[in-house]
């Protein structure tokens, strides 16, 4: 037996993956006025989050540099906004609790998003940094996955072709370009431009 793949969308799938796990985790840690909680499992959801941030970022700079040699959150800034204009400003939700956030708004050439430094912090020295593993942090870094992967995946977003409809993150009004359902299920359209 063959079995033939068309275009697979993996990163959307990890994200939706992540989004999954971020949505058990508000049974246990309300995300109303939770801001500075930390845990174990708010940590590997931060974890994961950014180290997939850092792989989509990679390819979007390859996206439209194929011969990037960005390599760090320092590098990828450039490329990235010189090519996606509405990338530090996107705005997200999160309706279901009543949050708009900008998970990119504070990226500058000389500093990276605190949620972003915090991961780092986290990542390289757990013990001394454990409780920068907050919800807050957690929900900027898988918004900023959610926002790089609408932006690597332009064209599917604004065809609707990304399956799964989101259980968390949504996009502002201006950034919504519609719903459909079909064969395969229901998608929302997304504009990134």
């Amino acid at each position: 037996m063959t079995i033939h793949r068309a275009g697979a969308l993996g990163h959307w799938n990890y994200f939706l993956a992540l989004e999954q796990d971020l949505d058990e985790l508000s049974r246990y840690v309300d995300f109303a006025g939770n801001d500075n909680t930390y845990s174990l499992e708010i940590a590997r959801l931060l974890l994961g989050a950014s180290a997939e941030v850092d792989v989509v970022l990679k390819q979007l700079c390859k996206k439209f540099v194929p011969n990037s040699t960005a390599d760090s959150i320092g590098a990828y800034l450039p490329e990235v906004t010189g090519n996606c204009p509405n990338f530090i400003q996107y705005e997200i939700q999160i309706p279901r609790y009543g949050l708009n956030h900008q998970p990119w708004v504070d990226w500058t050439a000389n500093q990276p998003p605190k949620w972003w430094s915090d991961h780092n912090k986290v990542k390289h020295n757990r013990a001394q940094y454990f409780e920068r593993a907050t919800l807050k942090n957690c929900l900027n870094a898988v918004g900023g996955l959610f926002v790089a992967v609408l932006h690597l995946y332009e064209q599917e977003a604004a065809n609707g072709e990304l399956l799964q409809i989101p259980r968390l993150f949504n996009v502002e009004d201006q950034f919504f370009g519609g719903n459909q359902a079909g064969r395969y299920g229901h998608s929302f359209k997304y504009r990134v431009r």
